[in-house]
This record gives structure tokens, sequence and C-alpha cells, in this order.
């Protein structure tokens, strides 16, 4: 028998045919997996280039000669965020043309197009080099300049006759510009399918005819968003409100029908009329014979969307398709209520509830186990009855399939952790029982378990909590949780009250999150009623146990103080930062967004000294965006930061200063810090 061939060769995914090698290296979505593939081989990096239909540039405009020529097949294009951030795109280069025309030649296949556009000149001069745009979002922070209605709008509309959507969401602009633009091109606002309008800069919202002046003038539109009155303000609620607003909504159940009759294919609907709306369950039992095709649905301020009479299926709960519902300020949604939407919305993938008082650990415990199968993103906030501990117990049943959640940093909320009655909670072994009963049999069996289960123990129970969760089991973590992990959770939102600390996150049963990622801080508060901060530091340290943390927003834009005039006994805003980041150095964060807290007086939010020497110890930090100012020797200090490489100041705080502030970075300061960073030697 003849042995193998010595001349035998081992064949490589570099035999593949160029097609096939070019089309798996197409389906590769990750951006830097694919600046990885670009590295492998010459022919790698054709194929890779020749692929690529989405990039974000970075860099000064000012260096034409780095502009990259390879990306020709790039449909997506993202410019937001060159430097000088947010200034004018050309305002640093001696021949604005010739940059857009070198960015036409770079990219001639754009057809979305993402841009910051502080003055009308950055579109009077990009506009014309892709006449075949079809999406663009504009972005700006700064103030409006002084400009006539709708001016902004002009070149694009004037060289852009195709586009379908306009996102406006981070664009600073007034109101009253979005009417007068879209009237005055009626063929153009024809093709327009999807507008988004849903931009905090409208601090009043959009009036009512202002709305119809829109829609009127865009007879086509698939998905619009936009803010009625106040809507985007305020979104926190007071736990302690009673849940109704003082006058109510003219809109009956009647007008809701007649609209629901009028949206047959309607997928996603999110109704927030900022009053109340009484008595709404018939409406929403009509929305489920009207609408089929909804999969998402938002109430805010809508009350009796689900009665649960005598464990009878009503209101939204007969919505048996939905896969996300969002529920804000229900002022009567009970447990019953909300154990009645688990049974009949037997899909929901994804839930928040919001500001509704009367919903306990109980409810929210029986919704969870009922849903097992398929709950994987939960948000609970501002629900007097659930703080952090008594909503992580609550959520138990599916602590090892939940993938995304949020609740509230409130240690001790008014459901104590012992001797609380509750009327309808179920023991483990219910719960596991319901569970089995209900895995793969649909509405009906759901309803006949809990209603069964409900029969054999009369709707009457009293019982300890901490026994009730811990007899006969001695795997427990001393807080009432067993000794399972948050498995599959990979993203955490917190909320914060000035003056409350994370130390206490892991004891209220969020110790072991084995795949966490990334998190999001909101802290929230007046810090001018407390005289100095607490001598123990918030605890940001005591989040390095989760050993994949490497994204994380810290949001301290609405923690109010003094910026540099404190009166006596009182703190400046420089100490409250550096109480809000201590220990932030010892995470092992890849990427950062950080919000600084401001002074809203002298309407200024700026890092402080301690806040940067405090950033400056994150050396594995790669990505670091700044939603404020600085002064240019603070951030020459972040350079101590050895692989960072990506770094923007974003003055994306409303109302924006009507001039540049002398802690704004200029352009010539942008220039010597993007020069210093660039200078360095960095691995990848």
């Amino acid at each position: 028998m003849a042995g193998p061939s010595s001349s035998a060769t081992t064949t490589t995914i570099n035999d593949l045919p160029d097609v096939i090698l070019s089309n798996i290296i197409a389906a590769v979505s990750d951006t830097r997996c694919r600046n990885t593939a670009a590295l492998v081989c010459r022919k790698w990096l054709v194929l890779e280039r020749a692929t690529r239909t989405y990039l974000t540039l970075r860099g000064n405009v000012r260096d034409l000669l780095t502009v990259p020529a390879c990306f020709q097949s790039v449909t997506r294009l993202d410019l937001s965020h060159l430097s000088p951030w947010g200034h004018s795109l050309l305002s640093s280069t001696s021949d604005p043309s010739l940059l857009a025309y070198c960015l036409h030649r770079a990219f001639p296949s754009v057809t979305s197009l993402t841009v910051y556009a502080r003055n009308p000149s950055t579109l009077e001069l990009l506009a014309p080099q892709w006449p075949q745009l079809n999406q663009i979002k504009l972005v700006r922070w700064h103030q409006r300049p002084q400009l006539p209605l709708g001016a902004d709008f002009a070149p694009l509309f004037e060289h852009c006759h195709n586009v379908s959507s306009l996102d406006l969401s981070s664009f600073y602009c007034w109101a009253d510009d979005i009417p007068p633009a879209l009237q005055s091109r009626p063929n153009l606002a024809a093709k327009l399918t999807r507008l988004n309008l849903l931009n905090p800069s409208f601090a009043e919202g959009f009036k009512s005819v202002e709305i119809q002046a829109i829609t009127a003038a865009c007879p086509n539109l698939r998905e619009f968003l936009a803010a009625y009155t106040s809507a985007l303000l305020n979104n926190r609620a007071d736990p302690n409100d009673e849940g109704f607003t003082a006058e109510d909504s003219r809109i009956s159940v009647a007008t809701l029908i007649e609209l629901f009759s009028g949206l047959p294919l309607l997928e996603e609907l999110a109704l927030d009329v900022c009053k109340n709306v009484r008595d709404s369950g018939p409406a929403f039992e009509m929305l489920n014979m009207k609408c089929p095709k909804l999969r998402s649905l938002k109430l805010w301020q809508f009350h009796g969307i689900c009665m649960a009479i005598e464990s009878k299926l009503d209101g939204v709960a007969l919505c048996q398709g939905l896969e996300s519902l969002s529920i804000k300020n229900c002022a009567d949604l009970t447990d019953m209520g909300l154990i009645a939407i688990a049974r009949g919305c037997s899909r929901l993938a994804k839930l928040e509830v919001q500001g509704c008082k009367n919903i306990t650990m109980g409810g929210m415990r029986t919704l969870a186990c009922l849903l097992k199968p398929t709950l994987v993103d939960v948000k609970i906030s501002c629900c007097k009855n659930l703080g952090a501990a008594s909503s992580l117990k609550a959520l138990e049943p599916i602590q090892d399939r939940i993938q995304r959640l949020h609740v509230d940093c409130v240690w001790h909320s008014v459901d104590h952790m012992e001797g609380v009655q509750h009327k309808f909670d179920l023991n483990k072994s219910e719960e596991e029982s319901i569970s089995r009963e209900t895995a793969g049999f649909g509405n009906f069996f759901a309803g006949k378990a809990y209603e069964d289960t409900c029969k054999r123990k009369k709707c009457k129970y009293t019982y300890e909590l901490g026994c009730s969760y811990m007899q006969g089991n001695d795997n427990h973590n001393g807080n009432g949780f067993y000794g399972k992990a948050w498995d599959r959770l990979r993203y955490l939102s917190l909320w914060v009250a000035v003056g409350e600390h994370l130390t206490e996150l892991a004891t209220a049963g969020l110790e072991n999150c084995p795949n966490l990622e990334e998190i999001r801080i909101k802290v929230e508060g007046d810090c001018r009623e407390w005289s100095r901060p607490s001598e123990s530091p918030f605890g940001l340290s005591s989040l390095a146990h989760y050993p994949r943390l490497s994204k994380m927003h810290l949001d301290c834009g609405d923690t109010i103080g003094y910026a540099h005039t404190a009166p006596s006994g009182q703190m400046d805003l420089s100490l409250w930062e550096r109480y809000y980041l201590l220990g932030i150095g010892d995470l092992r964060l890849c990427e950062l967004d950080y919000w600084p807290p401001q002074d809203r007086d002298v309407n200024q939010r700026s890092l402080t000294l301690p806040a940067v020497g405090l950033l400056s110890r994150c050396v594995e930090l790669r990505k670091l965006f700044i939603h404020g100012t600085a002064h240019e020797h603070f951030m020459m200090m972040l350079l101590r930061i050895p692989n960072l490489r990506d770094v923007q100041l974003r003055e994306d705080y409303y109302p924006a200063p009507e001039n540049d502030m002398s802690t704004e970075m200029r352009v010539g300061s942008c220039r010597r810090f993007e020069d210093a960073l660039n200078v360095r030697q960095i691995l990848d």
C-alpha cells in the first residue's frame, strides 16, 4: 500500500473562490472583526474594503491626504464624528469645495448620510455631491443660528430629490422650522416615508396645528415620531404621585377605536397624550381585532387598561400578538391586572412598567413565572412598591434567561423584605408547576393553571417572604436569592438618586453577573440640598467584580449643583464629580460615555480637574465621549491613557449655550489635542 504523498498540501480558506470568500467577509458585521480580517493578507484587505457598506469616518477634516479611497461600496456614511467636534465640517480647511469633492470621490455610492450641520453651508457643499441620497440624519448641538424659518433644510431639499427618511432627533432647531420647510417643497415632502422629530431641543414639543401641518405636507409617512407638548421632559415620575394628571384628555374610547380601525397594518404604536385617558380597556380590546399585526405597544397616562375582574382577560391582556409592552403612569394597574397581561400576552419578550404604584413584588414575580419562556428584557422604574431588592427578587424565575434589565437603586422601598402580606403570591413549587403546565400550551392552559392555583389557595395568602423563598434550601446567599447567576444578562441600567450608593447592588441580588458587558447609570437630583457628599465614595469600584464589563454610560447630566459660586457651607461640582468618579480606574473599561454634572444657572456642563485626573486612570480605555466641555490643558491629561484613540467633546445639552464659552474646545485646541493623540504608538 502506498503511503501518503509527501507533496500533499493543506487546503486553507484562501483556496476558496474569491466570490465565496467575499460573501463570507461581507457577512461579518462587527467593525473591529472586519478590521482584523483586513490585516490577514493583501487579498483579504481588498475583499474587506470592497464589501464594506457602512463607515463612520473620524479624524480632522484638514487632513485631505488621510481621506480613504478604498471604500467604494460604502452606502451608509457617518461624518458626524469628524473633528473639529461640533464646529462646521468645512470651517478648518482652506478649500471647502475641494474637501467636498474628495469625499464624493472616496465614497461615490453613498445613499445614507449622517452629518454635523452647524449652519447651512455644510449642506450647501455636501448635498450636491450625493444627489441620490435617500436617508439623511442631521446633527447639531449648538444653538440655532439666526436664520429664516426652515433655512437649515433648503440646501438639502434643493439638491436631493429622493429623500425618503429624515432624522432630526439630534438636530438643535425650532419646532417652527419644520412645517415651513416641508410646505415649501410639497413634491419632496410627499416622498418622505420616515420622519423622526423626537428631539429634546423642542422644549414644548409640537402643537396640534403643527403636527397637522406636517402630516398634511407628508401624506405618505409610514413612521412618524414626534413629541406632543412636553412629553420629552420630566420623563421620570414621582413614585409618591397618585398617577393622575390634573386634567383629563378629551380623547374618548370611540375615538381610539376609530383610530385603530384605520390602521389595519399597524405593527408598532406609542400613545402619550400627557393627560388622563380613563377607562381605556375596551379600546384596547378592539385594538387586537383591528390591528392583528401589532407587536409593540407603549401606553403613557392610560388608566383602566386591564381590570382583571374575576380572573377574566380584558383590555390589553387580549392583545395576544404583543412582543413588547411599555406601561407608564397607569394609576390603577394592580397585580391582578399584571398577571392577566402575562396570561394573555404570552409572547412578551420586553416589558416596561414605570410609575405604576399599585403593583408589588408578588404580581411581578408571578408575571415572570408565567412569561419565563419568552421574557428577556425588563424595565421596572419609579414603582413605589418595587425597590431594587424586591424587583430583583420578583425576577428570580427568569434570572438565568434575562438579557437586559433596568432597576431603580432604591434600597428601602415600601415592600419590606419580611412580614409582608400578599393576596396571591405563589411559592416556588407552585411557580414551577405553572411553568410546566403552561410551557408550549398557549393562553388557555396558562389561564387554567393560574385559576386552578387560585382556587386551591382561594386567593388568600399570608407568609413570611424570607421563609417562603429560603425554607428548605441552604444554597442561598443570605438575601433570599439562590446561588443561581444572571448568566445571560449583558446590559444593566440603573437609576440612582443623589446621595445614594452603588455598593449595595451586590447584596440586593446582582452579585453574580458573569457576562455583563454594558452598564448605564443615571444619577439625578439636586446637590444643592446637600452640604457635602457622603464620606464614602459612590461605589464604582464595586462593579469591578463583573469580569466582562467593558462599556459604561455614566450620566450625571441631571445632577444639579454650583459650578464656581457655591455659597458658604455648600460644595461646588468639582467635589461631587470626584465623589461619583472615584474608583472608575479599578474597572477595565474600553468605552465610556460621560455626562458631567451641570450648573443650570449658568448653563454650564464642564469637566473639572478632579474628574480629568480620575478619568486618566482608566488605562484600558479606547473610546471616550464627554458630553460637555473642557479646558484644553485638562484634555491633555487624558494622553496618559495608553491606548486611547477615539475622543470627542459633545456640547449636546439643552438649551445649548448661545455663545461659545471660554471652556469650549476650539478649533485650534482640537487640532493640538488630536496631533498629540495621533503621534502616540497604539498597538492596533
